[in-house]
């Protein structure tokens, strides 16, 4: 692949893990409302996954996969999608979207930190540069009064802290982890995989199963633009992602998409969006530049395979 396609590529799949994935806490919680979490996502999952595998047979993609292979997808589906989503959509019941987005954008300090101590990363100093002015947004952010927590956020909050140690350790994982050659074929063996884990949980707690048939059209066509666009195109984004971008800048996706997710709440929602609010995503996304800058350049330098 040229190197002009190649940055082409890295620019759209940073556009969407930054702007679709955005908007995925607007649309789980959305779904979630009306449907037990695990078994939203155990859908979510199994669907996006098989229309992953029937577009790979269209384009000829070889579907094999050595057992190694598989169980590093089986893990990866699980630090990902079973833990990492699936929880933290259960999580959502009891935390606003926008304030479990925010607590999310904690992810590109994990991963800096789990780097460091795991491979004995150096912290660059851009990079903690840019995980202070992410935490000044969060602050910004969550310290408004518009934000209110009840007594049972505790236990969401808890839950997604989890949830971001989870995603962060997976991303490290993958970026070196032995997976079908196919990024696009290691997504749909992810999906499968985290759908078999999250029907299990699903029958664990005994949750209530109701058809999509039963849904209201809204969480109908949430449910699909999560399988279609957050599923199955911004989850492979990620996983090429992964594999080409270093992966503290591949978790700036965590500053960016609190931002997307305010600004949906304010268009499509009509919620507050305040002045304090817009100098925080300024302020993140200053934390992203520095976090994805070499020197003078930020997304179109070349990055390290």
């Amino acid at each position: 692949m040229d190197s002009t396609r190649k940055s082409i590529l890295i620019v759209l799949a940073f556009f969407s893990i930054y702007c679709i994935w955005g908007s995925t806490y607007l649309l789980n919680k959305i779904v979630v409302s009306e449907v037990a979490p695990f078994y939203l996502a155990a859908i979510r999952f199994f669907c996006a996954g098989v229309l992953i595998f029937i577009i790979a047979k269209g384009l000829k993609l070889s579907l094999k996969a050595s057992t190694k292979q598989l169980k590093n997808s089986a893990l990866a589906g699980f630090l990902f999608l079973v833990y990492g989503n699936g929880v933290f959509v259960w999580a959502l019941r009891y935390v606003d979207s926008g304030f479990a987005a925010l607590i999310a954008a904690t992810q590109p300090l994990f991963v800096i930190f789990l780097m460091r101590i795991l491979h004995g990363s150096k912290i660059k100093t851009k990079s903690i540069i840019g995980v202070l002015f992410g935490f000044v947004g969060m602050y910004l952010l969550v310290s408004q009064d518009t934000l209110k927590l009840n007594k049972d956020s505790i236990i969401g909050i808890v839950m997604i802290f989890t949830c971001v140690l989870s995603w962060s350790y997976g991303s490290i994982f993958v970026s070196k982890a032995d997976l079908p050659k196919s990024f696009f074929v290691a997504t749909g063996y992810q999906m499968l995989f985290a759908s078999l884990f999250l029907v299990s949980l699903s029958l664990f707690f005994n949750e209530t199963w109701k058809t999509p048939l039963e849904w209201s059209s809204k969480a109908q066509g949430a449910m699909l633009l999560l399988i279609v666009f957050g599923g199955i195109v911004a989850f492979t984004a990620f996983n090429y992602l992964l594999k080409e971008v270093p992966t503290e800048k591949v978790a700036t996706s965590a500053y960016v998409n609190p931002v997307i997710a305010l600004f949906l709440g304010w268009y499509v929602l009509g919620e507050q969006l305040s002045q304090q609010s817009i100098v925080a995503a300024l302020i993140l996304l200053t934390g992203v530049y520095f976090i994805n800058s070499k020197k003078k350049i930020v997304i179109f330098s070349r990055f390290k395979k």
